[in-house]
């Protein structure tokens, strides 16, 4: 812990969906705290289609108002290509990156038998193959830098049961496929100080159909707690941080004590069909009451 109020004076970071809700918080408060930000958006609508990259523009030029150093790109994100061209042309300008937030995103229901390729991929581009080419791009520069932070978005839909919701599963995917992909990256980024953790964010947005500031559920609750995992005063990756209503909790899968994996899980024992069956509830009842302490905060 220190007393030094938290500064981001001399950083540059990219966010990504950043023209309004979430992102436009984000980069406000890390402005705010001295960090110079560019800001990407397409534009599109809520459900993922169009394109205007006025809209972040006309944000970047209300944050300028407000003295904030930012800038905006219209720039795509939905291919390898794109990513990497995206984060180039920051270093180029800046030439340095200390952070990427990427909060770029849309929320599509769909039942499940109207699924197809097109609407799984584009899904899917956004939420789990732009955070990785995004990644791939700046982690030269960071290792070479001493270091830098990443912050990928997951949700609460596909990380806990009891909030599903019909109609999400090609969102649920993709939000899932974060999470594995922030494991790697986080194990794999340790050693060159890159630290990498996601962020479960509830706000009112326009994803909710709110235009405007909402009743409750503010995006600017949230920020607090995503600029921290941005900084340097985080240095521990894998967690997904809960973010919700001014209130936070940070979570990440943990091993019961005692587990050798893979040989020894110190789970039940059963050599048959119908011997799993008879321990069936003893297997599952960890489920209700865990073993060990599944959340844990940060420290």
């Amino acid at each position: 812990m220190t007393d030094t109020p938290l500064s981001f004076n001399g950083q540059v970071g990219l966010i990504t969906g950043a023209a309004g809700g979430l992102g436009l918080a984000y980069t406000r408060l890390l402005a705010r705290l001295g960090a110079k930000v560019v800001m990407q958006d397409v534009g599109a609508d809520r459900d993922g289609e169009g394109r205007d990259p006025d809209r972040v523009a006309r944000a970047a030029a209300r944050l300028r108002v407000e003295g904030l150093d930012v800038t905006s790109r219209g720039l795509s994100i939905d291919t390898r290509a794109q990513c990497h061209a995206l984060v180039d042309e920051v270093l180029g300008q800046h030439g340095r990156l200390d952070f990427i937030i990427h909060n770029a995103g849309w929320v599509h229901y769909q039942p499940i038998e109207d699924i197809g390729e097109l609407q799984l991929e584009r899904m899917l581009d956004i939420a789990a193959k732009a955070p990785l080419w995004l990644a791939q791009a700046a982690w030269p520069a960071m290792r070479a830098a001493g270091g830098g932070r990443i912050v990928l978005t997951t949700s609460d839909r596909a990380l806990y049961p009891q909030y599903v919701q019909h109609g999400l599963a090609s969102y649920a995917m993709a939000k899932s496929a974060a999470v594995g992909l922030m494991n790697v990256l986080a194990a794999e980024g340790e050693a060159d100080n890159i630290i990498v953790n996601a962020v479960s964010p509830v706000a009112k947005t326009r994803m909710w159909g709110v235009y405007g500031e909402p009743d409750e559920l503010h995006p600017a609750a949230v920020a607090p707690g995503v600029a921290w995992l941005a900084s340097s005063r985080c240095v521990q990756g894998g967690w997904v941080l809960r973010a919700s209503n001014g209130q936070f909790h940070a979570t990440r899968a943990q091993e019961p004590a005692g587990v050798s994996y893979p040989r020894d899980l110190q789970g039940v024992a059963a050599d048959s069909v119908d011997a799993f069956d008879a321990v069936w509830p003893e297997i599952a009842l960890p489920a209700i009451e865990p073993r060990s302490r599944q959340h844990a905060l940060l420290p």
